[in-house]
């Protein structure tokens, strides 16, 4: 799962070398943070946060079929 999301969000953005996914296991849950330039923030997030549903809606079909949760968070990196 990690690496199809890597893959969504590096093919999205405009500065790919900056993406950063990491992957944490809670108790069965998945916790997944993107990291993003500051100026790809945008696109990822989208009109009204259509983009980020998206990702989550596609991300979290293999995590249905192993029955496990997950939740994906965005964080920022700071632009120099």
């Amino acid at each position: 799962m990690k690496d199809a999301l890597t893959y969504i969000v590096t093919s999205i953005v405009d500065n790919p070398k900056e993406v950063e996914v990491t992957e944490e296991d809670n108790e069965g849950v998945l916790n997944f943070t993107v990291k993003v330039a500051k100026d790809d923030m945008g696109k990822i997030i989208g009109k009204n946060g259509k983009v980020i549903k998206a990702i989550r809606n596609v991300v979290k079909i293999p995590a249905i079929k192993q029955g496990r949760k997950i939740y994906i968070s965005l964080a920022e990196t700071p632009q120099e």
